[in-house]
């Protein structure tokens, strides 16, 4: 693949507990960018493992000026960890991937090559996975299923670590929580271009999967909140007040069914089920008007503060400042 010379691009892996996949990772990903006559970078970032794994990784640093290193206090997660690589890397392609050995280093030059023809993002797509079907398969393509529904971004396997993005689409993204999953639909919803290929996926050789099926319900608990953020990030008024007046509306008709049903059945209000639906509704109209007031209040603090710091560092080699 030709490459340009102004390239530079960064390969962030968060890593935790995957002492026995270090050695291996690391050769075949050299391997893959040695090949470049650009700028590049690995930066490991060690979100708190206790299993040896700091070390080979420190190895990797003293021995390859190239090697970023960055250790965490504890274990943040992630998306914690994804941040500190990016806030330390300098590429203006960023890549990412997992430490596992699941992904493919080979795959990496060809997202490079995808990105080149004009794209933002570019998502990788494990077609053939390899994992246990009704343990990760499935639950993965429901999830998937139901977030291109509902993000309307066209990606197949949202889950894949293996991702490229520019620098000034990934900058602009503040992440928190668990949302590294969900990068492209943040992406998309500041206008980034997004595309897909088909990647290769190994079985895991050594240690165990940090996700189980718990983590289906966090990306639709997640999916919510993205969603919530895309659309009401600045006026939640709109919701809040949207139910407000469909309660409003329905405590109306109701109040004039009782109104009728008084005046012309003679029928006793405070038996009447419909009265009891009118008190309800009009209840439920100052709640959500009350919960969107709050909710404005809130936004308006969210985008005024600075961003909030989701990790601390414990030590570094090979990166020049630590903010």
């Amino acid at each position: 693949m030709e490459k340009s010379n102004h390239m530079t691009f960064s390969v962030i892996i968060p890593v935790y507990n995957e002492l026995n996949n270090l050695e291996s990772l690391f050769e075949n990903l050299t391997k893959q960018l040695i090949a470049y006559r650009g700028k590049y970078e690995i930066i490991f970032v060690d979100d708190g493992s206790n299993d040896g794994s700091y070390n080979k990784l420190k190895a990797f640093a003293d021995e390859n000026k190239f090697v970023k290193l960055i250790r965490l206090r504890r274990n943040f997660g992630q998306t914690a960890a994804i941040s500190a690589g990016i806030d330390h890397s300098s590429g203006n392609i960023i890549v990412f991937m997992d430490a596992d050995l699941q992904n493919d280093p080979s795959d990496i030059p060809l997202l490079l090559k995808k990105l080149e023809e004009g794209y933002d993002v570019v998502c990788g797509w494990r077609k053939k996975r390899k994992d246990k079907l009704f343990y990760r398969k499935i639950p993965s393509q429901i999830a998937n299923y139901i977030i291109r529904k509902v993000s309307h971004v066209n990606i197949h396997d949202i889950g894949c670590s293996l991702k490229v993005f520019r620098r000034e689409i990934i900058k602009d993204i503040n992440m928190y929580g668990e949302m590294h999953r969900f990068l492209p639909v943040l992406a998309a919803r500041i206008g980034a271009d997004i595309t897909e290929m088909p990647v290769k996926h190994h079985p895991r050789i050594h240690g165990k999967s940090k996700y189980g099926l718990n983590r289906t319900f966090k990306v639709l608990f997640d999916l919510i909140t993205v969603q919530f953020m895309r659309s009401f990030s600045t006026k939640p008024i709109y919701l809040y007040g949207g139910f407000a007046i469909f309660s409003l509306i329905l405590s109306i008709f109701s109040g004039l069914a009782v109104l009728f049903m008084k005046l012309y059945w003679g029928t006793d209000i405070t038996g009447n089920p419909f009265f009891l639906l009118t008190i309800l509704c009009i209840l439920i109209t100052v709640i959500f008007l009350l919960m969107g007031i709050q909710s404005e209040v809130l936004i308006r603090i969210y985008h005024q503060q600075d961003k909030i710091k989701q990790y601390y560092i414990k030590e570094s080699q090979n990166i020049a400042d630590i903010p």
